[in-house]
């Protein structure tokens, strides 16, 4: 007979719960599942899910128990509900939200008894247990490296840390990186509509130029690391000089310019601060409060 796999239970089913708990299940592990709402639960159910009628008893029925609310406000208001049913128990919390909101979590899991992991998951639903889904996770590491083989049913797992709030940090940073990056491929993709080019020709153009750019990313932090910021590439005065143009053509074409505007002031200040002969990696220092 096959070895039977540890029950795991999914509190959760939006798209990416619903997601994870079929991932479970498809890696052979007896999974109990509970929504708010409990139609939701229909169709893991029929894919050999145990439903659940509350949240306790979902955490009754597993040593391992993975949340995936919609907010954190959420996940502290289900844990008020559950604070003699948690004990023993390893709680790992995939919702996105921030570091602060994740050491809160655990000191209240600590508290309570629980072992506390908190997860960032860097794919998107359809990507989960797939070969470029991953997830970070920080927290309890004995109760992460007892549960890896459970988790890593989802994607690959990295270990970002004890500190309960690095997964959420790591992950935040990266999805900062996404989403300054995508919304500058909108603003050019705006702006070559104004003169009716095909957004889809553009992209053409658009996605190898990013790309090499893009390679360049681990210069940047080296030169951030160290703290050396000069540059034989394009230094700030020049970056300075030209960013106007980037400004007066969205004026021009009827393209906002508040997504950019802040990064004409943080180029203008270093240049006041003396820093003209640095390279762009100096503006991360600048962005510091």
């Amino acid at each position: 007979m096959p070895e039977s796999k540890p029950p795991v239970s999914v509190l959760g089913l939006g798209m990416m719960g619903t997601a994870l708990a079929a991932a479970f299940l498809k890696a052979g592990h007896p999974v109990t599942v509970w929504n708010r709402s409990p139609a939701k639960t229909g169709p893991l159910v029929a894919q050999g899910a145990l439903p659940a009628k509350t949240a306790a008893e979902a955490v009754a029925e597993s040593p391992l128990v993975v949340f995936c609310l919609l907010t954190n406000d959420n996940v502290e208001e289900l844990f008020a509900t559950l604070p003699e049913a948690v004990a023993g128990k390893t709680l790992v919390n995939l919702t996105n939200g921030t570091p602060a909101q994740a050491r809160d979590l655990a000191a209240w899991a600590a508290k309570h008894g629980a072992h506390y992991i908190d997860g960032g998951i860097m794919a998107v639903p359809q990507m989960i247990a797939g070969p470029h889904a991953y997830v970070l996770y920080s927290g309890d590491e004995q109760a992460y490296e007892t549960h890896r083989p459970t988790l890593a049913a989802l994607g690959g797992t990295k270990w970002t840390g004890t500190d309960p709030g690095l997964a959420a940090l790591h992950d935040l940073a990266l999805l900062t990186g996404m989403y300054g990056m995508f919304m500058g491929v909108l603003q050019a993709f705006a702006l070559v509509r104004t003169e009716n080019i095909p957004a889809t020709e553009f992209s053409e153009l658009l996605v190898p130029w990013i790309s090499a750019m893009l390679s360049g990313a681990p210069e940047l932090g080296k030169a951030i690391d160290a703290g050396q910021h000069r540059t034989d590439v394009s230094s700030l005065a020049v970056s300075q000089a030209a960013f106007p143009n980037l400004l007066n053509t969205f004026r021009d074409q009827g393209v906002s310019t508040e997504f950019f505007e802040p990064l004409q002031a943080i180029m203008d200040r270093a240049i006041e601060q003396g820093y003209e002969t640095d390279g762009l990696s100096r503006l991360a220092d600048l962005l510091k409060k």
